[in-house]
Parts: C-alpha cells; sequence; structure tokens
C-alpha cells in the first residue's frame, strides 16, 4: 500500500506535465518562379492569337445563296444574313445565322460557311410538302407544320386534320398507310383524327373509311385485308366502310343518291355482328 501511494503523485504529476498539441493550417507554397515563365508564355501566345483575330477579322463583303430555289427567295435570305450579322469574317456566329435563316418560310435545312477573304456562303434545301394541315397549313415528311397558312396549296396534296399537337401522329399514320393503298390501286385524299380520337380516313375515289377510337391497328390490317380489296374492285358503288366492328364492317351502298348499309364479316362461322361502343 505504500508503495501504490508512493507511485501515484509520481503518475499524475506527469501527466500534468505532458505538453498540448496544437493544429495549424497552412497555405502551399505557391512556386511562383517556376509559374512566371509558363504565365508569360500564355499572355504571349493569347496576345499574338489576338492579334491575328484581329487583323483576319475584316469586314464581310460577300454574302452567297446556292440551293435549287421554288418556294425561298436568295434575296430574302440575304437580307436575314445582313440583319444579324454581327462581327467580321472571323468573329461572326454562323450558327445563330443558320437559326435566323432556318426561321423563314420554306427553308428546311441551311448551311452557313466562311469563303476566304470575305465571303460567308450560305447553302438553302427547301421544304417538301407531304400533305396539307387543315385549310391553308403545309406538313413534311417529318410530320412538322412547316407553314400554318400558305398561300399557294397545291390540291393534289392529301388533307390531314386533327387537334392542336396530333400533327406528328397524324401524318405518321398517313405516311404509313399511303403506300400500302398505292399497292392496291387506291390513294389517300383525306385522314381525320377527331377531338374524341376517332379516325376517319377519305379515298380519292369518294370512299370513306371510319375505324372509331379503339383497336385501330387491328381495324387497320382488317379493312387491308378485306375492306380494301372490295373497294378497289367496287368503288363506284361503295359510299363507306365502317370498321367500328369486333368480327367484320358494314359497308353503305349507293343506292338513288342515299347509302344503305350492309354487313360484311369476315368470319364465316360467326354471322352474328356487334359494333364497339365507341360512337
Amino acid at each position: 500500500m505504500k508503495a501504490l501511494a508512493t507511485l501515484w503523485p509520481f503518475r499524475a504529476k506527469n501527466k500534468a506535465r505532458a505538453p498540448k498539441r496544437q493544429v495549424s493550417w497552412q497555405l502551399p507554397r505557391i512556386p511562383w518562379r517556376r509559374l512566371a515563365p509558363v504565365g508569360l508564355s500564355i499572355l504571349i501566345v493569347g496576345g499574338v492569337t489576338g492579334g491575328i483575330v484581329l487583323a483576319l477579322d475584316r469586314s464581310v463583303r460577300h454574302i452567297e445563296v446556292v440551293g435549287p430555289f421554288q418556294r425561298v427567295s436568295a434575296f430574302d435570305v440575304e437580307q436575314v444574313v445582313r440583319g444579324n450579322l454581327k462581327g467580321g469574317f472571323v468573329t461572326a456566329n454562323l450558327w445563330s445565322l443558320q437559326q435566323s435563316i432556318e426561321m423563314l418560310p420554306w427553308v428546311d435545312h441551311a448551311r452557313v460557311r466562311r469563303r476566304w477573304p470575305d465571303a460567308i456562303t450560305v447553302q438553302i434545301l427547301e421544304q417538301s410538302a407531304a400533305a396539307r394541315w387543315g385549310d391553308s397549313g403545309l406538313v413534311n415528311a417529318r410530320g412538322d407544320v412547316f407553314v400554318r397558312d400558305a398561300r399557294h396549296v397545291p390540291p393534289e396534296l392529301a388533307q390531314l386534320n386533327g387537334p392542336e399537337g396530333s400533327e406528328h401522329q397524324v401524318a405518321e399514320l398517313f405516311m404509313r398507310l399511303q403506300p400500302r393503298m398505292v399497292e392496291m390501286g387506291l390513294s389517300i385524299s383525306g385522314l381525320k383524327l377527331d377531338p374524341r380520337g376517332a379516325w376517319e380516313l377519305e379515298l380519292s375515289n369518294g370512299v370513306t373509311v371510319r375505324f372509331g377510337r379503339r383497336q385501330l391497328q387491328e381495324r387497320l390490317e382488317r379493312f387491308m385485308k378485306v375492306g380494301a380489296q372490295m373497294i378497289a374492285g367496287r368503288a363506284s358503288d361503295i359510299a363507306f366502310l365502317d370498321m367500328r366492328y369486333s368480327n367484320g364492317f358494314s359497308v353503305g351502298w349507293r343506292t338513288s343518291g342515299s347509302a344503305a348499309s350492309h354487313t360484311v364479316s369476315d368470319d364465316s362461322t360467326n354471322s352474328t355482328k356487334k359494333r364497339d361502343q365507341d360512337v
């Protein structure tokens, strides 16, 4: 016990004398002497580059517009370039010029390039109308309405209609159906999607085909398999085809100026036809 009593004060005294650790933060030293030559080189290169750019950035004196023009005026394109050109030959923003040119009606794509020493060349690709949209709009093959109020609408183009925002949907179905119709000797003159979602097809021979809102793909295949062949053979006698049936379709015949309906089944074992409730 005396030995323990003797050691305890000694240990406590040593513990009290232990130095306290202090944490200090220091910023890393920057080797300015090594970095100075690098920075000077960058400044020299930047200055030389800037001097070259200023020397080459002469005023744009010539604007060349090329392309097979039918609907687009080369004069209108040149005016857009001059009105949106900022900077000189080197500093002109070609991307901004391209975007401005492509805002013109009937311009599908524009390619803008520099031509040494002081000219800008613009190559134009015009839009190609695949169908009409409404009374005076025009749609390209991608389903984009590129003109809303055309002065001249080619009458031979099919007329597409639908709610606002459905342009791509309607155009996509038209592009998919038209080649198959041509193979059967038929042609689409109109395709309509009403606000309720029901589809209706108009053929150039005056026959109307009603598909309704439901099972569109199934009804289209049934029409291609049976209905289209019937129309191709007796178009002058048929007023409309109603495909809104579960296992067949109805035919409206032209009789004395009015249409008389007759139902055709594509299932020989079941003569009962029921029209789906989507009208």
